[in-house]
């Protein structure tokens, strides 16, 4: 089972010098990876489908991880996720493959489709045809880390004659994660992505949403040198050891935990606890 740490750009981890200690922290305890939060904007005053209230304050994913890179050797930085409908995928091409190199091919790439839609009429981007956006992101971003002559030609994004360096470290690109639990989204990482990400939940809705990716998988579309589907999942309740074996027993590779501490000393002891349950 691997172990990573869900939270290394919000609470504590906003101070630089905090989330530096806590990823070298999670590095030396065996934790694989740091993951990140997402939203641009929230909803102000807050609204029922909004995560947190607005004035949380929320580091950019990109700029967070960079600034781990620097502090760290080995453990990877994952976008957990990005909401990739909301984004330009040249340019968040560009700034993903710049973290890879400046982490020296680090970086998983974990997007979602997003699911406030004032966060979406905020920022100017469709929030009904999302899906369909994400699917073009993804193909456009593949398109600039691997084509020798990158080009595409899609309803929302169009380009060729183009180029942009340096491309990513990790070949053929960084690992891409979906999440999402609707059946489009279960559909969309089976047949296309290297792994999987499932926020929040206990082992029943583990179990329903890995049941729901094999079956996809099955339903045939998944190309073979993607390899297996990895899965991850930020478990819902206590954890201990038998928590852990019942992920694993359901097929899960990697529980990312929500770091739990008001303070520096809170989030390195919840490290040093999570270490221990999982490893």
């Amino acid at each position: 089972m691997k172990l990573g740490l869900y939270g290394i750009n919000f609470g504590p981890c906003v101070d630089p010098e905090i989330a530096a200690r806590v990823a070298r922290a999670a590095e030396a305890a065996g934790f694989d990876s740091v993951w990140t939060a997402e939203h641009v904007v929230l909803p102000d005053p807050r609204t029922p489908d909004s995560p947190i209230p607005a004035q949380t304050p929320l580091l950019d994913p990109a700029v967070a991880l960079a600034h781990v890179a620097a502090h760290t050797s080995s453990i990877r930085l994952a976008t957990g996720i990005v909401i990739l409908p909301q984004r330009n995928p040249l340019v968040l091409a560009k700034e993903l493959a710049s973290l890879d190199v400046v982490s020296g091919g680090r970086l998983i790439f974990g997007v979602g489709a997003g699911y406030l839609r004032a966060e979406f009429e905020a920022l100017g981007a469709s929030f009904d045809d999302r899906g369909a956006r994400m699917d073009e992101c993804l193909d456009a971003i593949r398109a600039m880390w691997t084509a020798e002559k990158p080009e595409y030609r899609g309803r929302f994004f169009s380009f060729g004659n183009i180029d942009a360096q340096p491309r990513p470290v990790q070949q053929p690109h960084p690992p891409i994660v979906l999440g999402g639990l609707s059946a489009p989204a279960l559909r969309r990482a089976a047949r296309c992505g290297n792994g999987w990400y499932g926020f929040a939940l206990d082992h029943a809705a583990t179990e329903a949403a890995i049941t729901g990716l094999r079956a996809a998988e099955r339903a045939g579309g998944r190309r073979s040198e993607l390899g297996r589907l990895e899965i991850s999942v930020t478990p819902a309740g206590r954890l201990d050891a038998d928590a852990v074996a019942r992920y694993a027993d359901l097929g899960v590779d990697r529980l990312v935990v929500i770091g739990v501490g008001g303070s520096a000393d809170e989030l390195l002891a919840f490290v040093e606890r999570s270490a221990d349950a999982v490893l």
